[in-house]
């Protein structure tokens, strides 16, 4: 009599914990990174790609939300819109592309990028275009704000070719960022 009351405290025991598991797992989100890239320096850009072929090399699944600032990077020099006198003095003050983003310090009066670039090629490290193809490859997926594309007067037809590229509303970044394990914001 004992022995069976055992066996079934044992077992309610085991039930007990494989829900909890269940529950924490449930709770844990997917293995999934967001990273909200706001910033259109050429540092702060590079770090949100290296951050985000980290987590592929650990097997997550990454989404890039680009606002503001930071949509100027995925401009394709070679592209170009239709636009209004205002949308046109936007594209002219902002980077034209990756190539041409600044450096959150030490700009140099302008040299501090082609510097930091040429120290990078020297020392064998991706530059951020190489990052972005490698990314794109990997599957890391890229949402543009679509708000503040309309802002900065940016349009599609200029964007750089990205197989995972959308446009999106903050809304939808929100709900990323509910079903990722972890969510950063540069």
């Amino acid at each position: 009599m004992l022995a069976a009351s055992a066996d079934i405290e044992v077992q309610n025991m085991i039930q007990q914990l494989a829900e909890r598991v269940d529950a924490l797992e449930r709770s844990a989100g997917n293995n999934r990174l967001s990273i909200g890239v706001m910033s259109g320096n050429l540092d702060t850009t590079m770090a949100a790609f290296i951050i985000a072929m980290g987590a592929v090399a650990y097997d997550m699944e990454v989404d890039m939300f680009f606002t503001f600032w930071a949509t100027a990077a995925l401009r394709d020099p070679r592209k170009s819109a239709s636009k209004g006198l205002l949308d046109r003095m936007f594209g002219w003050m902002l980077p034209r592309s990756s190539q041409a983003l600044p450096l959150s310090k030490m700009q140099m009066a302008g040299m501090g990028p082609k510097m930091i670039r040429s120290v990078m090629k020297a020392r064998g490290v991706k530059s951020l275009e190489e990052l972005m193809r490698d990314a794109a490859e990997l599957g890391v997926r890229i949402h543009v704000c679509e708000m503040s594309m309309g802002v900065m007067g940016l349009k599609e037809e200029e964007m750089i070719d990205y197989p995972n590229l959308d446009y999106v509303g903050v809304g939808s970044f929100i709900q990323m960022i509910g079903e990722s394990k972890q969510a950063i914001f540069l």
